[in-house]
């Protein structure tokens, strides 16, 4: 059985063979039941998370998420990740994969592949939300399905924008800080968002014609990233339906009857099948939400497996 740590899993999932990967993966689906919680230590708000997902004679595989909230007071990371994939022919067990780098990398690339949909083709100036774990990873993604001239970055903590500002234009990208959301959202062609936030950081009114906002962050109801303009004024789609369930920016105006489920115009799989034609308008403004799925980090954590197998692959 390999065990593959982050870096090996980092090098395994380019986002030149991730994208078309995922594509693949979400036409082919996968069986993933919901998620499981259990409460691990209550005082402490302790979870394990358990996702589960197969596909027909070819992987099993289960991500072991431990969220432990009070490893901030030790300085170690609230959240650890594992993935163990199995053989679906004879259930022999494969690989243990570094699930922190899985998720990220699958995260942001699922929403690069949905935008290769939904944002307009010659979109070039990006504005990334939130410069986390998962959003400093936009920009390296985002360029591999679209030619970027500028970006502009926005953090709660200016610094820490300032820092991926100096480390893109060491790159040679243009690249600015931004405060003013306002602004830079109405100049950005594509936004993308990977925040924490509980309150709307984005407003349906900043955005121009044309644009394509991306919500990464909100995994909980009581989460939201965008109000309720960018819900009216934007078209929207969404990677599988639990984000109905899981999204404050879907579950709370579902909840107050300003939005239905049937307002949803089509999921990820079937942009990727070809059921939905994606982006109809060069004015249209198109509104993506992930909340993240098993079924693609089956096939992320497969790619990795094939990778370290294939002639020339580390095992």
């Amino acid at each position: 059985m390999l065990y593959l740590d982050a870096e090996q899993t980092i090098n395994a999932l380019p986002f030149g063979e991730l994208l078309p990967a995922l594509r693949e993966g979400f036409v082919r689906g996968a069986h993933s039941p919901a998620r499981h919680h259990h409460t691990v230590d209550p005082d402490a708000d302790a979870t394990l998370l358990l996702m589960p997902a197969w596909s027909q004679g070819e992987f099993v595989g289960v991500k072991l998420v431990n969220v432990f909230p009070a490893n901030a007071a030790l300085g170690k990371p609230a959240l650890s990740s594992a993935y163990v994939l199995a053989s679906a022919v004879t259930g022999e067990h494969l690989a243990v994969i570094d699930g922190n780098e899985l998720t990220r990398r699958r995260t942001i690339g699922t929403s690069v592949l949905a935008a290769s949909y939904l944002a307009r083709p010659e979109s070039a100036t990006l504005l990334v939300v939130g410069v986390g774990h998962v959003g400093s990873l936009a920009v390296e993604a985002y360029r591999s399905a679209f030619d970027l001239r500028t970006v502009l970055v926005h953090a709660r903590t200016t610094a820490n924008a300032r820092r991926m500002v100096d480390t893109l234009r060491d790159q040679g990208l243009e690249a600015h800080v931004v405060t003013d959301l306002a602004s830079a959202s109405a100049q950005a062609d594509i936004i993308t968002c990977a925040t924490l936030a509980t309150e709307p950081v984005i407003q349906g009114e900043w955005l121009s014609p044309g644009t394509h906002l991306d919500l990464i962050g909100s995994f909980r109801p009581t989460m939201r990233e965008a109000d309720d303009a960018c819900l009216r004024r934007g078209t929207l789609f969404i990677d599988t339906p639990q984000a109905l369930k899981e999204a404050g920016e879907l579950a709370q105006p579902i909840e107050a009857g300003l939005l239905s489920p049937d307002g949803i115009a089509a999921t990820l799989p079937e942009l990727c099948a070809g059921a939905h034609p994606g982006r109809s308008a060069q004015e249209e403004i198109t509104v993506f939400k992930t909340v993240g799925s098993a079924a693609a980090d089956l096939t992320a954590a497969s790619l990795v497996y094939r990778s370290h197998r294939a002639p020339g692959g580390t095992s």
